[in-house]
């Protein structure tokens, strides 16, 4: 993969102080597939303990935008025009592990998916999906 894609990616993620707060970190950067690792925090949690669901769609929008746009070209940025989420299971654990995937890259539409993963003890279980439309914009 090109060193400037990673670059761009690298900092436009970095400019994201969302992502900061929530102490999310890029763990990933291939073509079409991004992964961000994500501590659950105390002040990230719901009220039975468990990660918030905010948390988790959060770092899977931006797993699944970054995806994108390591298949857009220069000059561009991506933004979310729609996603969704099915939640399977409870954010158990100490952290999370956000997968972005391409499933259709365009020069107007993307279409793209994430997986996001709690890990707890080692063991990863599956809580949610999420699948989208993320539209190129110029930077």
């Amino acid at each position: 993969m090109d060193q400037a894609v990673i670059d761009r990616i690298t900092d436009s993620f970095a400019a994201q102080t969302m992502m900061e707060t929530l102490g999310a970190r890029l763990s990933d950067i291939t073509p079409g597939l991004v992964r961000i690792t994500c501590p659950i925090l105390p002040g990230t949690r719901q009220q039975q303990g468990y990660g918030h669901a905010g948390l988790t769609f959060s770092i899977g929008d931006t797993a699944a935008g970054y995806a994108a746009l390591t298949l857009i070209p220069t000059g561009f940025e991506v933004v979310t025009a729609e996603i969704k989420i099915n939640l399977l299971a409870p954010a158990r654990g100490t952290r999370l592990i956000a997968t972005g995937r391409v499933i259709k890259p365009g020069k107007r539409l993307s279409i793209v998916t994430a997986e996001v993963h709690a890990e707890e003890n080692g063991v990863q279980t599956l809580i949610a999906i999420l699948q989208g439309t993320m539209v190129p914009v110029p930077r």
